[in-house]
């Protein structure tokens, strides 16, 4: 049952104990949420969102103006402008923070979930501003909810900040609204529409899946909903202010999303979601999506209803839906190994190889505003986006790709070979002998003895080698 401490995790680690009961070990790290592990500092989104505003938007509105006439200009100086306001280091920061729960903390099976939800609701750096949001919007608005109702999350994630900017919300205007029929937009021929991108995830991507059979009618009725919902904005500051629900943007009259009706208002986003989320494709489609990460890319009906159940029963409450699935990949441990993705791949070399990852704390604190970050304090992100698996950038609105021959192509293997053989740059002193590797095999294979022959029996002397060797290996690759 070794395997299973990598399946629903990043593996046991060569100074951690191999727990006697692997089920039991999992299902503890589901009843609460802990304060993040990371000792270092930790920005809130509104104080990343201000940090944009004074030297971000302030800066890149002088540049514009000063470069009008010389758009190659232009681009060279907002590139520096990057480096100065630090942004790979913020999202650096992130990834940090991150890794250091699947990596350090006592929770790393609740890190694994973390993880899922922040694929499931996924949001990218589709521009400068979100590059400051993406993080914290995993921090403040996915973890906090882990142990919450589904409903919730979902409530909490729909009016986030976040993805409200991600999906163009505040540009969604009823044709009736207040807003729509100022006198202002009739003499500048800028009538006020719709934007059905949130709506459309919302169903979609979010709760019900296109087997409840919406149309596409429901979808702008549930957009005439969601309308209202935006970032407090100005002439100077746009979109950087807190969300609010503005009534000139909200289309007045009854509403019909999937036969039922909902009134006018800032409350009748919180009622269609709890609809939305106790509908039978919503129970079904959280259950695939589960037993898909952490089992198979093709989930059983057998496999995915116990996680149905314990939906039902317990409305919706993640905690009990985590329990049941982490249940099933026990169940089916023996039965079914999953190709890592690159990020998961990444962060079990890191903890079984006791790597020195993620950068220490006082390395990544040292930042200063201004300051272009140095080379260890940009690593993070410079890594996962050359092994293919950016988790603030998915190239799809639905999130990274939970199907393995997604992640199989011969480029993004190679991709991990290369960083499996710099994995000797942050070997830690002591560990590279036969003793350590013995260890980490014997901690998380169920077949100890046919992998340690492979790394030795093979004259290889180096631990990056070994790593090469171990890391690709495909019992290492599978979980």
């Amino acid at each position: 049952m070794k395997n299973f401490f990598r399946k629903v995790a990043y593996g046991i680690g060569p100074n951690e104990n191999v727990p006697s009961d692997p089920l039991k070990w999992a299902l503890d790290q589901l009843n609460e949420v802990p304060e993040l592990s990371w000792q270092g500092k930790i920005y809130t989104e509104k104080e990343l969102r201000n940090h944009y505003k004074d030297w971000v938007y302030g800066d890149r509105k002088v540049l514009r103006k000063k470069y009008k006439d010389n758009k190659t200009l232009y681009k060279t100086h907002k590139d520096i402008l990057r480096h100065k306001t630090g942004q790979k280091f913020w999202e650096s920061l992130e990834i940090s923070i991150r890794h250091n729960e699947g990596i350090n903390s006592n929770h790393p099976v609740l890190a694994k979930l973390w993880m899922f939800w922040g694929n499931f609701f996924a949001i990218s750096d589709k521009d400068f501003l979100a590059n400051y949001s993406t993080g914290p919007y995993h921090r403040e608005i996915i973890r906090p909810n882990l142990n919450q109702t589904f409903e919730k999350m979902v409530y909490d994630v729909t009016t986030s900040w976040a993805m409200i900017h991600h999906l163009d919300n505040s540009e969604s205007a009823g044709p009736k609204s207040i807003t729509a029929n100022q006198d202002w937009r009739r003499k500048r021929k800028e009538p006020a529409s719709i934007n059905e991108n949130h709506a459309r995830e919302l169903l979609e991507l979010h709760t019900v899946s296109p087997k409840a059979g919406y149309t596409q009618e429901d979808v702008i009725q549930l957009a005439y909903i969601m309308t209202g919902w935006q970032q407090r904005w100005s002439k100077k500051k746009l979109e950087t202010g807190n969300v609010w629900f503005n009534s000139e943007y909200h289309q007045p009259g009854k509403k019909n999303v999937l036969g039922k009706e909902y009134k006018k208002g800032k409350k009748s986003l919180a009622v269609v979601i709890k609809d939305l989320v106790n509908h039978p494709n919503c129970r079904d489609f959280i259950a695939e999506r589960l037993c898909r990460y952490l089992i198979t890319d093709e989930p059983t009906k057998e496999m995915k209803q116990p996680i149905i159940e314990a939906f039902k029963k317990s409305d919706g409450h993640l905690t009990e839906i985590h329990k049941a699935a982490i249940k099933v990949a026990f169940d089916y441990n023996n039965k079914f190994k999953k190709f890592q993705t690159p990020e998961n791949w990444f962060i079990q070399a890191a903890k079984i190889g006791d790597l020195k990852w993620p950068p220490p704390v006082n390395l990544m604190d040292s930042y200063t505003l201004g300051d272009k970050p140095v080379r260890q304090q940009r690593y993070p992100e410079r890594v996962l986006r050359n092994i293919g698996h950016h988790p603030y950038r998915a190239k799809q609105p639905n999130g990274w790709s939970d199907h393995s021959d997604d992640w199989m192509s011969p480029e993004l293997l190679i991709r991990r070979l290369v960083y499996a053989d710099r994995s000797y740059d942050f070997l830690k002193s002591g560990n590279d002998n036969k003793e350590f590797y013995e260890k980490i095999i014997n901690n998380n294979f169920d077949k100890p003895d046919k992998l340690y022959d492979y790394l030795f029996k093979n004259m290889v002397y180096r631990s990056s080698e070994r790593n090469v060797l171990l890391f690709n290996h495909p019992e290492f690759l599978k979980a």
